[in-house]
């Protein structure tokens, strides 16, 4: 998982409330589970005018103009704004993995669904929650301003838009430390390699009887 430490990027809104894990990738693409792949079925049927298949040519299909995403000025966002509860719905991790893999690296929501916010942060993503006043004036922003950068300093938990204006933000501590040193669940246990190692070691020298490929009779 690649570390996350400060962020500037272009922000793309997506003014709609309770979105749900199907709609973020539709339950059609879950047969893989390499993590990649899944950027160009994000949000699928909000994307484009036809119904998506997993062996499908994204750049061949009909985009809907109306979508948020498919508007030039917002292509190359790596920021999600968007409204309350995103995320809710059922659990799939394919989830992050689909905005991940599209170019989305923080989400900022007045509130997420537990289950997402915590995938979130085992796939490298920063799911930040603000207030919703905080989220309408940054809607503003975004909206009627083309380019509209915000930079995320995880280490300070700052959020500075083009003005200078600076909000803060709450993160768990340890969730703060697994993303700063791009840490996962494996390479929080390869964190104890040694600990396991010699464990496992002492393990065979107890019970000698446990490891034998030809055990007594």
């Amino acid at each position: 998982m690649k570390p996350f430490q400060t962020l500037t990027g272009m922000v793309a809104p997506l003014d709609r409330s309770n979105i749900d894990t199907d709609a973020i990738i539709p339950k059609q693409f879950l047969k893989s589970i390499k993590r990649t792949g899944f950027g160009p079925f994000l949000f699928d049927e909000w994307r484009y005018l036809d119904h998506g298949e997993p062996d499908m040519d994204c750049s061949k299909r009909p985009a809907n103009p109306d979508f948020i995403l498919n508007q030039p000025r917002y292509t190359a966002a790596r920021i999600l704004l968007t409204r309350a509860n995103f995320g809710c719905g059922s659990s799939r991790e394919h989830a992050p993995w689909a905005l991940l893999d599209y170019g989305f690296e923080v989400i900022i929501a007045p509130s997420f669904a537990d289950i997402f916010y915590n995938n979130c942060f085992k796939n490298g993503i920063l799911p930040i929650v603000l207030p919703s006043e905080k989220v309408d004036l940054l809607f503003h922003e975004v909206e009627t301003t083309p380019g509209y950068q915000l930079t995320i300093n995880l280490e300070q938990q700052h959020i500075t838009t083009p003005t200078e204006t600076t909000y803060s933000f709450d993160i768990d501590p340890f969730r703060k430390h697994c993303l700063l040193g791009g840490l996962d669940d494996i390479a929080l246990t390869l964190e104890k390699l040694a600990a396991i190692k010699a464990f496992e070691e002492q393990h065979r020298q107890q019970s000698p009887w446990l490891f034998s490929s030809h055990p007594e009779a």
